[in-house]
């Protein structure tokens, strides 16, 4: 824990230690006090950002512009239309495409994450190669980077372990925000004065009666996100009037290994991996998307499945850390050819020799795939491996509706003044089910929501 702000409190109070942490260091850069509280001492290997792939897309940025990749907000916007059915909020799709690129380049020069464009694979959804990343592709990296940056900065604070309980409003000043309610591990609680408050503390993916209330299809699998994830912001927002929505969308994925509890990761699949089921029978095609594949893997006999892919494959997703983590878990089989594989998976040989003959001759070209897959970066060829995968709820991505300062609002759209959300606690651009989650559906919110909010609480103290 680090010395708290004066009495005249902080400009702005962050909740969450997320893409908070950047919010918070946007705001110290123009020169506002800020607060940090965080709720888990381990925030920095336990919050959602620290267990992401840390991909975050940015549509027009210099290293496109390097690489030679014609990207705008607009194509962007597209996407993210497409990839939902046209279900996106599009005021916030519109507001994080156009933020997108200047984000990744403030994180580059500013913040200093050493980020560079991935263009050795793209996932499914982007048009182009728009996600930037850190080496090692995992998101510890990004949290340690920030956390340290937050530490250092004397503008700002940061309150750990204490959980940021209540947001209080002076009904004398037109409902703005006048306090926030902090509650530490002992119980005790302080008020402290701010005019300003950014929830950032995720979604409610932690809550299991949250998440059978309103995502039942994947309550049953696996919860792989922070365990502070209760619907702290869902709570204190709507308490105080806020309105809500796509309660129902979230970010699932079927590739999560079920020996080493770690992300797998759908490179695998990219790079011309394929899925299939107990009964070594592929269900779908894999390249629509991760996140649906949860809930399709989770209705499979026995809720597992194998990803099948052979060396190339595999030695193409050794630069992921997490990818890395269930190689040293000994999480893989292998198997000279689909006979040996069979035996070493228990999978039925012939239904397993079946799918990878098939995909093959539907990566070559020489058939239709009987899903409807299109996308083959190659055919499987030579040695394979497996790695059997559970399907998991990584996080909730509906929650408090925001405007395009990331402002948190009524019914009627008129904002809470003084109040902001970010990233999982905000209604993302998923739309609804998990079929919209386009990657980098949670980063850009998390971390593009969060800057708005800085720059608009910094401009309204200038005013």
């Amino acid at each position: 824990m680090t010395a708290q702000p004066d009495a005249s409190g902080p400009d702005l109070v962050v909740a969450g230690a997320g893409g908070g942490l950047a919010g918070a260091l946007r705001a110290a850069e123009q020169g506002l006090s800020v607060l940090v509280v965080e709720a888990s001492e381990h925030f920095r290997r336990g919050n959602n950002t620290s267990m992401s792939t840390a991909m975050f897309p940015g549509a027009g940025s210099r290293w496109q512009a390097e690489a030679g990749i014609d990207d705008t907000p607009e194509t962007f916007v597209a996407d993210i239309m497409a990839k939902t059915g046209g279900a996106a909020e599009p005021r916030l799709a519109r507001t994080l495409a156009e933020v997108s690129a200047p984000l990744v380049e403030w994180l580059a020069d500013s913040a200093g994450l050493p980020l560079s464009l991935v263009t050795d694979f793209n996932y499914p959804g982007h048009a182009v190669p728009r996600c930037h990343t850190i080496p090692g592709r995992h998101g510890s990296g990004v949290i340690d980077h920030l956390a340290r940056a937050v530490t250092a900065h004397p503008n700002i604070e940061l309150l750990v372990p204490a959980r940021l309980s209540d947001v209080r409003l002076d009904d004398d000043a037109g409902g703005a925000v006048r306090a926030v309610v902090v509650t530490y591990p002992d119980g005790t609680e302080e008020e402290i004065p701010t005019r300003a408050v950014l929830l950032a503390t995720n979604g409610f993916g932690a809550d299991r009666t949250l998440v059978a209330e309103h995502l039942p299809e994947i309550a049953d699998a696996l919860y792989q996100g922070s365990d502070r994830s209760l619907g702290d912001a869902l709570r204190i927002g709507t308490s105080l009037g806020a309105a809500a929505g796509f309660l129902d969308a979230y970010q699932g994925h079927g590739a999560v290994g079920a020996k080493s509890g770690t992300l797998v990761g759908w490179a695998s699949i990219i790079h011309g991996g394929i899925l299939v089921d107990l009964d070594g029978m592929r269900f779908g095609d894999e390249t629509r998307g991760y996140s649906e594949y949860a809930a399709a893997l989770a209705a499979r006999r026995g809720s597992t499945g194998w990803i099948v892919l052979d060396e190339t494959a595999y030695d193409r997703c050794l630069p992921f850390r997490d990818f890395q983590d269930n190689v040293e878990a000994g999480a893989f089989v292998w198997g000279a050819d689909a006979a040996e594989l069979a035996e070493a998976t228990g999978l039925p040989a012939d239904a397993l020799a079946t799918e990878i003959a098939e995909s093959a001759a539907a990566a070559r070209g020489e058939r239709s795939d009987t899903h409807g897959r299109t996308h083959w970066e190659r055919p499987l060829s030579g040695r394979l491996a497996a790695i059997r995968v559970v399907p998991a709820l990584f996080h909730t991505q509906g929650g408090l509706m925001v405007d395009e300062h990331a402002a948190v609002v009524r019914a009627d759209d008129r904002p809470i003044p003084g109040l902001y959300a970010a990233g999982g606690a905000a209604a993302g651009i998923s739309g609804h089910g998990a079929a919209g989650y386009l990657p980098g559906n949670g980063l850009l919110p998390a971390f593009g929501l969060a800057w708005l909010a800085a720059d608009d609480v910094a401009g309204r103290r200038s005013q």
